[in-house]
C-alpha cells in the first residue's frame, strides 16, 4: 500500500479563499439556457419558465458567481438584442456555435434567475465584433441608477434599480483564431486597455478581467499575457486562464492533470509579476480562472460539430459530455489546485453549469440529475473555510508519460478560526490500490473528530444518467485508526475525499 502524510497548521496560510473561486459559467450554447435553466411548460417550471428542480440543484452546488453570456458566443453578441419586450427581440445567427439565438432569455431574465439561485453576475462584453462604445452603453444600462437614456431604458424595461455588476470580462479568448474578431496580443491589449479605462472613468471600483491565453498549449502562451499586460496593466485587475482536460487513454497522466493546471497558474503569475516589476507598480494582477473543466473536445470536433449554410438549429444538443468516476476524481483535483493558489486565483468559473459540459443535466419534460462532477464541487463549496492552508504534503510517487514523476496524493486544506473546523480535500491517483493518508493534527487547537466522505467506484467508467441518476454518489469513509494527534485514512484507489475535522464534542 502506498502512503502520504500531511501536517496541518492554522499558521501555514496560503491565502484567503475568495467565494468567487466557486463560480460557474452559462453561455448561450446548446441546451444550457433553453432546455436547461429555462423550459416553459415543464411540470416543474415556475411562472417565468425557470425549472425549479434546476434552481434547487444549482443552490445545492453552491455556485457563488456566474459568468455570462459567453464564451465564444459573446464575440458576436449584440447586448441590445437581449433587452426590451420579448416580442420585439430579433432572432440572430450565432456563428460561434452555428445555431440560432432567439433572445427569449436576456439580461433581465438571467438576472431574475440569478436572484433565484443566489449567485452574482459576472458579465462579459463583446470585444470581438464590437468595442469600447458598446461596452460603455451596456455598463450605463446595467449600472447607472438614473438620469440617462440607457438607465431610463432599463427602468422602462422593468428594472428601476441597477444590476450593479461588479466584475466584467473584457471579451473572450481573443488569442484564438476561432474567435470572431480574433486579433494580435498588441491589438487586443490596446483595445482592452482603452475599454477598461473608459469603464473605470464611469466607476473606478469595477473589477475588470483581461483575456489571457485560452490554453497553455497555445503557441503564443505567456508572450500573449506579457504583451496584453504591458498594454493594460494599470487599467485591469485580472488576467484570465482557461484549461480543459480529457482522458485520451493515458489514465495515469489524466489523473495528474492538476500538475498542468498548477504550472499554468505559476507561469501566468510569474509573467504578471514581471510586468509589475517592469512598471515599478504597487498593484498586483490576480488570476481569474474563468473556464476550467473536463471536456471531451475531440468528441465535439470529430462528431458533434454543426455545419451547413442552411443548418441553424435552436438550442441543439451540444457538448453534453457524460462524466465518469475517473473524470470526477480529476475534476476534484483541479479544485484542489485552485484552492492551493487561493492567494492568486481569486475568481474561477466552472465551465459550464447545465447540460453543456456540466455537473447538472436535464431532459426535456423530464428529470434533472447530478453528474459525478457535481459531488466534489458541492462538497468543496459547502465545507471550504475562509482560509486555505499549505498542508506540507509528503507522498509516494508514480511515473506518468506526460508529467514525469508525480505525487500519488494531492491535497489542500482550509481553516475556519471562528468554528475551529478544518476541511481537508485529497485525491488518490493510485490506480491499482488504496493509499494510506496520515493527517497530523497536533497543531490544531484541541482534540478533533473526523468525518469523511469519498467518491470512488470499482468501475472507473461508472456514470449517472437519466436511466440511472444515482449510480454514483458519495460514500462515507471511516478513519481506520487514530491517536490524539494522528488520523489515518485509507483513500480508495482513484478517489476524491473530503475530511472534515471538527473540535471534539461539537455536533
Amino acid at each position: 500500500m502506498s502512503s502520504a502524510r500531511i501536517v496541518l497548521s492554522p499558521d501555514a496560510v496560503i491565502g484567503a479563499v475568495n467565494p468567487r473561486i466557486f463560480g460557474s459559467f452559462i453561455e448561450h450554447l446548446g441546451r444550457a439556457v433553453y432546455g436547461g435553466i429555462y423550459e416553459p411548460g415543464h411540470p416543474l417550471a415556475d411562472d417565468r419558465g425557470f425549472r425549479r428542480d434546476v434552481v434547487a440543484l444549482v443552490k445545492e452546488l453552491g455556485v457563488s458567481a456566474i459568468r455570462y453570456p459567453g464564451g465564444n458566443f459573446v464575440s458576436g453578441f449584440r447586448w441590445e438584442d437581449s433587452v426590451g419586450p420579448r416580442e420585439h427581440r430579433p432572432r440572430r445567427l450565432d456563428l460561434a456555435w452555428h445555431s440560432v439565438e432567439t433572445n427569449e432569455i436576456g439580461l433581465h431574465e438571467f438576472q431574475d434567475w440569478l436572484d433565484l439561485v443566489g449567485s452574482e453576475l459576472m458579465l462579459a462584453v463583446n470585444l470581438g465584433t464590437r468595442g469600447t462604445a458598446e461596452a460603455l452603453d451596456l455598463l450605463e444600462y446595467a449600472n447607472l441608477d438614473r438620469g440617462s437614456t440607457r438607465s431610463d431604458q432599463r427602468a422602462a424595461n422593468g428594472r428601476p434599480d441597477p444590476f450593479d455588476v461588479r466584475i466584467w470580462c473584457l471579451g473572450n479568448e481573443m488569442d484564438g483564431p476561432w474567435q470572431l474578431g480574433h486579433r494580435s496580443a498588441e491589438d487586443y491589449g490596446k483595445l482592452a486597455a482603452q475599454t477598461a479605462r473608459a469603464m473605470k472613468a464611469f466607476d473606478p471600483d469595477l473589477e475588470l478581467v483581461a483575456c489571457g491565453s485560452s490554453s497553455s498549449a497555445m503557441p503564443t502562451f505567456l508572450e500573449w499575457e506579457r504583451t496584453v499586460l504591458r498594454e493594460s496593466y494599470d487599467a485591469v485587475d485580472y488576467i484570465s486562464c482557461h484549461a480543459y482536460y480529457e482522458n485520451d487513454g493515458d489514465l495515469g497522466s489524466f489523473l495528474a492533470s492538476g500538475v498542468d493546471m498548477d504550472g499554468f497558474i505559476r507561469n501566468v503569475a510569474a509573467v504578471a509579476d514581471a510586468v509589475q516589476a517592469e512598471r515599478g507598480s504597487d498593484k498586483r494582477i490576480d488570476i481569474s480562472f474563468d473556464e476550467w473543466n473536463i471536456w471531451y473536445n475531440t468528441r465535439f470536433e470529430n462528431v458533434d460539430k454543426i455545419a451547413g449554410v442552411d443548418n441553424w438549429p435552436v438550442a441543439p444538443r451540444l457538448l453534453e459530455d457524460v462524466y465518469s468516476v475517473a473524470d470526477a476524481v480529476v475534476f476534484g483535483s483541479l479544485l484542489i489546485t485552485l484552492l492551493s493558489h487561493a492567494d492568486r486565483v481569486t475568481s474561477a468559473s466552472l465551465a459550464q453549469l447545465v447540460n453543456v459540459i456540466a455537473p447538472i443535466m436535464t431532459e426535456p419534460g423530464g428529470p434533472a440529475w447530478r453528474q459525478t462532477t457535481f459531488f466534489p464541487f458541492a462538497e468543496t463549496s459547502r465545507h471550504a473555510g475562509p482560509v486555505a492552508l499549505d498542508v506540507s504534503l509528503t507522498s509516494d510517487t508514480y511515473e506518468t508519460e506526460r508529467f514525469g514523476t508525480v505525487d500519488v496524493v494531492t491535497a489542500v486544506a482550509t481553516y475556519d478560526q471562528t468554528s475551529g473546523s478544518t476541511a481537508v480535500f485529497a485525491v488518490n491517483r493510485r490506480i491499482d490500490g488504496p493509499t494510506t493518508l496520515e493527517i497530523d493534527v497536533s497543531a490544531l487547537p484541541g482534540p478533533v473528530r473526523a468525518d469523511a466522505v469519498s467518491l470512488f467506484d470499482d468501475d472507473l467508467d461508472a456514470a449517472n444518467t437519466a436511466e440511472d441518476p444515482e449510480r454514483v454518489r458519495l460514500r462515507p469513509t471511516v478513519p481506520v485508526s487514530r491517536t490524539d494527534d494522528l488520523i489515518r485514512i485509507d483513500l480508495p484507489a482513484v478517489s476524491w475525499t473530503r475530511v472534515l475535522l471538527l473540535p471534539a464534542g461539537r455536533g
